[in-house]
């Protein structure tokens, strides 16, 4: 046996609770850790709180010795790595267990867990639907309601004087409702902050994310987002409904509650990763065909954020769940504005339709495309560069959650101070024909029969100005209107985006780049000759929406087809491409996604598509962590739990090695167990001396390891005599007995296919008589995935 402690450890195991890390939301700041250091073997280890972090390239000094014990923030540093973050146990364990279920299983109960999967799918999208419905109702009557008072009160004032009572009450209703919704963010639920995708896209990549998925954070995300919307902040509620579907699915599919400790003994198969990340990813998929009525970019968008080891059932399932959320929300909307029947509301969000005549295109506009392409991808980094200094800035000084409110509601006065300012200044009237599409239009100062431009923009909801910017007429805007616009709701939605608040970026994205893309439109009719034909102000101002929202999230084909449905016209398909493709290779010439910035300020394990481009020199030798805690396949109790407590290493998996009887020859791999397999074993002691005595407890199965999924007891729990530490273990009957292998010499970029594809926690590296020499897992490839940095710091660690 190699019972060896690790030099270094990269996996940890946190409780799903939340207990580690609970202050440090992904989008949010943290709360003050406590910082102390332990040394192990030769290697570092830095606990902050219960945080920990490897630096690769920094030694120890005796200057940190004296912030011992001092308030000290944590370090967000490509070079380090979260401990706070477990991988899925995507893969299967192919332990005795397991076939034995799969032999007694016939074929007719293979077809009923088929037909599960699929009802499962159907209930998430019917859920996701209702709750994307219950959103938008209560949006609508909340802001319909606060939008007609400030409006009374403004047109009240306007003529008698004394408009600085009209700011006051729209900031202070701004502020009323924004600080409910940070209030329950900030105290109740950290990880309900910002749209969730960040999360959602770990979660996908094969990242477990402490309470992500709750039910506690359903309801502080649907509640926060009715109260950022609103209160008037430079968000949308389209995006945190990919998060709520998510948190549906990841509930239905277990047929429990865990918050509310409710069984409902059904769904029981499903109670693993395996099969709950599917459903995460259908869920994520109703949410996107929830928020802008598109199935098909609901399926791209957890296929581009997911991992490649999907079959074609699942794709058909994923779908089936989008389209039963579009419809669900459709016809319940339908029901809502006294039209049943009347299917033409799919998603949260109606661009409209665009008519095909003023939507033709010429071949000559492509290089216009482009260049706003070009425009939207520098606009775009500029926003994350902003952004990431903002939320660095936040992290270290607005970390306490009273002080996060109290920013939301500050961003909320200025916002409706803005706001206010500029409908306040702007002479830019229109006349307001019999079929005006305004919902809240504002005279001030214009004539009779006129209303304020700029109301139109500001004095809205952001989907209803969007849609605005898309259809109004050509002259209903003038250029410095839509300048000023652009300029102030730019930076309103930088400093908006990351508040303590449940909010999304898509809607503020597209009214920007809709904003100046009309601007573009105007500008090229008045400078062309025949340009008032062709050059279409709505036309520009889509290509200008995403060319903004591509340039800010990078994404490519998934948005693509987003934009197609929710607009309702595929001509545009081809430009709208185009377009993605261009802001997202510019933008990252100069400044990654938002979503990557937020999920590398929390050191999250995260994994790309592909591994360095110039890694092949490197073999898993270099890669993996060494030496590795093994256990012998007949192993002693006391053993196991001195291993399972040792709070300094804190494995999930450990490699199960057999030495050969009268032999000398070092042990030799057999097989891979879990922590969670242990702890389960632990729990009904399972001991080979209890096994052949009388008091021989009944044989275990699967379902006694799926009803302690997913929250496992800890070790602590879990109570051992003096005399049971004694007794031997036998783990052939439990362990993956044909664990995943590489040979020493494999190349770095082939261990990372092998590791991503195939959705692996654990990767063991063996020599050529098969004895374990190291383990490659997540934080391992994620700490070589850093590009330049990562082997320059490998060349320096071996000079």
């Amino acid at each position: 046996m190699a019972n060896i402690t690790k030099k270094v450890s990269w996996s940890s195991r946190t409780d799903e609770s939340g207990a580690a890390g609970e202050g440090t939301p992904l989008l949010n700041g943290s709360e003050q850790p406590r910082l102390s250091r332990q040394q192990s073997g030769g290697g570092s280890i830095f606990q902050i709180g219960r945080l920990s972090t490897v630096d690769l390239e920094e030694e120890i000094t005796s200057d940190e010795d004296s912030l011992r014990g001092r308030p000290k923030e944590i370090p967000h540093n490509e070079k380090l790595l979260s401990l706070k973050y477990e991988s899925l146990d995507y893969d299967n364990i192919e332990n005795q267990l397991f076939l034995e279920e799969e032999r007694r299983m016939s074929h007719m109960g293979f077809r009923c867990l088929e037909i599960s999967r699929w009802v499962v799918c159907g209930l998430i999208g019917f859920l996701t639907g209702l709750i994307a419905c219950f959103i938008d109702i209560v949006v609508e009557q909340l802001a319909g309601i606060k939008y007609q008072v400030v409006k009374e009160n403004i047109e009240r004032f306007t003529e008698f004087g004394g408009l600085s009572i009209s700011l006051i009450l729209w900031a202070v209703l701004n502020s009323t409702f924004v600080m409910v919704g940070a209030i329950i963010v900030a105290f109740f639920e950290p990880i309900a902050a910002g749209s969730g995708i960040p999360q959602i896209k770990c979660y996908l990549n094969g990242v477990k994310i402490p309470r992500v998925v709750r039910l506690k954070t359903l309801v502080v995300k649907v509640c926060g987002v009715i109260c950022s919307v609103v209160g008037g902040l430079a968000v949308g509620k389209e995006g945190p409904m990919i998060h709520s579907g998510a948190v549906v699915a990841a509930g239905v599919s277990q047929g429990r509650s865990t918050s509310l400790k409710r069984d409902f003994k059904i769904f029981e198969y499903f109670r693993r990763d395996t099969e709950k990340r599917d459903f995460v990813s259908a869920g994520a998929a109703a949410g996107v065909s929830a928020a802008f009525g598109a199935p098909v970019g609901g399926v791209l968008f957890s296929l581009e954020e997911g991992a490649s080891f999907w079959n074609q059932m699942l794709t058909w399932r994923i779908f089936f769940a989008s389209m039963i959320s579009t419809f669900t929300l459709n016809f319940f909307l339908s029901i809502y504005h006294k039209n049943p029947g009347d299917l033409s509301n799919p998603g949260l969000i109606n661009f409209g339709r665009f008519e095909s005549e003023s939507m033709a295109y010429n071949l000559y506009e492509i290089p216009l495309f482009i260049a706003m392409g070009a425009l939207g991808g520098l606009l775009g980094a500029l926003f994350n560069f902003l952004n990431y200094w903002l939320t660095i800035f936040r992290i270290r000084y607005i970390h306490r959650p009273c002080l996060q409110v109290m920013e939301a509601m500050l961003v909320a006065a200025v916002t409706a101070t803005v706001s206010f300012t500029m409908i306040y200044f702007s002479n830019d009237c229109q006349p307001l024909g019999p079929e005006h599409t305004e919902e809240y239009p504002l005279q001030l100062f214009c004539a009779d029969g006129e209303y304020n431009s700029m109301a139109t923009a500001f004095f809205n909801t952001p989907e209803r100005s969007v849609r605005s910017l898309f259809h109004n007429p050509a002259g209903t805007y003038n250029p410095l209107t839509l300048g000023l616009f652009t300029l102030t709701y730019f930076f309103l939605a930088c400093w908006t985006y990351g508040l303590a608040v449940s909010a999304g970026v898509f809607i503020p994205s597209l009214l920007i780049g809709a904003a100046w893309g009309r601007l573009c439109g105007i500008l090229l009719a008045s400078i062309t000759a025949n340009g008032s034909i062709w050059a279409d102000p709505g036309k520009y101002a889509l290509i200008g929406a995403g060319a903004q929202l591509g340039g800010i999230v990078r994404m490519t084909l998934s948005l693509t087809v987003i934009l197609v449905e929710a607009t309702g016209n595929v001509t545009y398909g081809l430009p709208i491409m185009l377009v993605l493709m261009t802001a997202k290779i510019v933008g990252d010439y100069f400044e990654e996604g938002l979503y990557d910035i937020h999920i590398k300020l929390q050191s999250v394990p995260f994994l790309h598509w592909e591994a360095p481009a110039t890694s092949h020199w490197l073999t898993a030798r270099e890669v993996m962590s060494s030496p590795v805690t093994c256990l012998n396949r007949i192993e002693k109790v006391g053993t196991i739990v001195d291993i399972l407590s040792n709070t300094s290493t804190n494995h999930n998996g450990f490699p199960v090695v057999v030495q050969i009887t009268g032999s000398d020859e070092p042990a030799k791999l057999c097989g891979l167990i879990l922590r969670s397999q242990l702890i389960v074993l632990l729990k009904h002691k399972v001991f080979v001396e209890l096994a052949r005595s009388r008091l021989t407890q009944r044989k275990l199965q699967l379902k006694d390891f799926r009803d302690a999924y997913p929250r496992f007891p800890p070790i602590q729990s879990i109570h051992v005599s003096q005399d049971e530490r004694e007794c031997m273990m036998d783990l052939t009957e439990f362990m993956n007995a044909t664990p995943y292998t590489v040979p020493q010499d494999t190349s770095l970029p082939r261990v990372f296919k092998l590791f991503r594809a195939l959705g692996l926690r654990h990767l063991v590296v063996v020599d050529d008589e098969n004895r374990v020499i190291g383990l490659v897992t997540r934080k391992d490839l994620a700490r070589y995935h850093l590009g330049k940095h990562g082997l320059e710091e490998l060349q320096l660690a071996q000079t």
